[in-house]
């Protein structure tokens, strides 16, 4: 029974010491993304100066663990750890005009992140959109470009996961930076982001259009016809 009792010690001294981790990256993360993003720019050249705040976050990052069945900290931790990245990745090449000048930013450079070396296409592809089927990553996974979502001066936080996730998409498919609606034409532009994942937009037999109805305020008529305009992959800096 004593050595019982040990093991349960132990394992709740592990699990302590995790949450506190955990705790101590989501407030990290939140500090520094509300001292340099403003508007969904973000502050390069301040953070190039002093990248120390950017270095601690993810010096935390690396050795967090959280299950996938823990699902509220496991998204929430993957996307700040994602975005985060991406301004890792952006500042260690600075002064960039945009994160596709840097070959295999993406699907080559690793990061040390949750206990592994990691790509950025690993986090977003295999971590989040494979294991839970939403589309509304897309909406909070920033690429470093113009051509993305907003990135927001906070942290994704499990407690707000959810509403934030919504609050994106929301934002995302009723403003004019990623759908735009020509009313004569009977046209409706999207982002290339809509096309690139098709699949996510179009789970159980849904269009593209009849998704963004379930979200968007003015509903898009189902016989316009969908086109996408080109991604603007410049960089996303104040």
């Amino acid at each position: 029974m004593k050595k019982i009792a040990i093991i349960i010690v132990m394992l709740l001294i592990g699990f302590s010491a995790e949450a506190q981790n955990l705790d101590t990256f989501f407030k990290q993360a939140d500090a520094f993304l509300n001292a340099n993003v403003a508007n969904g720019k973000v502050a390069y050249d301040a953070i190039k100066k002093d990248t120390k705040s950017l270095d601690e976050v993810l010096k935390t990052a690396e050795s967090i663990s959280v299950l996938k069945s823990d699902a509220k900290n496991y998204q929430a931790f993957w996307i700040n750890a994602y975005n985060l990245s991406v301004i890792k990745g952006l500042i260690n090449n600075y002064p960039t005009k945009s994160p596709l000048d840097d070959k295999g930013f993406f699907d080559k450079t690793k990061y040390s992140l949750g206990g592994k070396k990691i790509t950025l296409n690993d986090i977003e592809h295999k971590l989040l959109r494979a294991e839970f089927k939403d589309p509304r990553f897309h909406f909070v996974l920033v690429c470093g470009a113009v051509g993305c979502p907003p990135l927001i001066a906070k942290a994704y936080l499990p407690i707000t996961l959810e509403t934030q996730l919504q609050n994106q998409t929301k934002l995302a498919l009723n403003g004019n930076y990623f759908i735009k609606v020509n009313v004569k034409k009977k046209r409706v532009e999207g982002s290339k982001i809509l096309e690139w994942y098709k699949e996510d937009f179009t789970m159980n037999g849904m269009t593209e259009i009849e998704y963004i109805n379930t979200i968007r305020t003015e509903k898009i008529p189902a016989d316009y016809k969908l086109s996408y305009f080109e991604y603007n992959w410049k960089i996303n800096k104040q």
